[in-house]
């Protein structure tokens, strides 16, 4: 029972070891648990130039994660925005995120804000990150998001 209680212990101490080590170098904001952009974050440049595919690509993922708060087109009124009563950016007004970074918009689509839960960093690779970012940007551009 001892010994049974003991390797259990173990167990839990090595798992909230681990627990803590993964929560990652991104700071947090004080009492939000939100990640701090880092001035490093947002001067990253987009390595991705915007090609047809890499936008069908990012507009895939878009559709699955990111339309139902942002809309298919960017104005900010998909349904749950519209029925959790979020006013979000529309993307189609380019100035609404022309100055913002593509750094930042990165650890945004990363990471989340505010009421975005996490974000893609955990299941999206990096370079269809970075065209999600060339995608936001296109919704300003006309012809180019359609």
């Amino acid at each position: 029972m001892r010994r049974t209680l003991l390797v259990l212990s173990a167990i839990l101490l090595a798992c909230f070891g681990v627990a803590s080590a993964q929560q990652g170098s991104t700071p947090k904001k004080p009492d939000s648990g939100e990640p701090q952009m880092t001035p490093d974050d947002a001067a990253k440049k987009n390595p991705i130039a915007p090609t047809p595919e890499g936008l069908a690509e990012a507009r895939k993922l878009y559709g699955y994660h990111c339309a139902m708060c942002h809309n298919k087109n960017g104005d900010g009124k998909g349904d749950l925005a519209v029925e959790m009563k979020l006013d979000l950016h529309d993307w189609r007004d380019s100035s609404s995120i022309e100055k913002m970074t593509d750094g930042e918009l990165f650890f945004i689509v990363s990471n989340g804000k505010g009421k975005m839960l996490g974000g893609e960093g955990d299941r999206t690779p990096e370079k269809v990150r970075w065209n999600l970012v060339n995608l936001v940007r296109s919704f300003g551009k006309k012809g180019v998001g359609d």
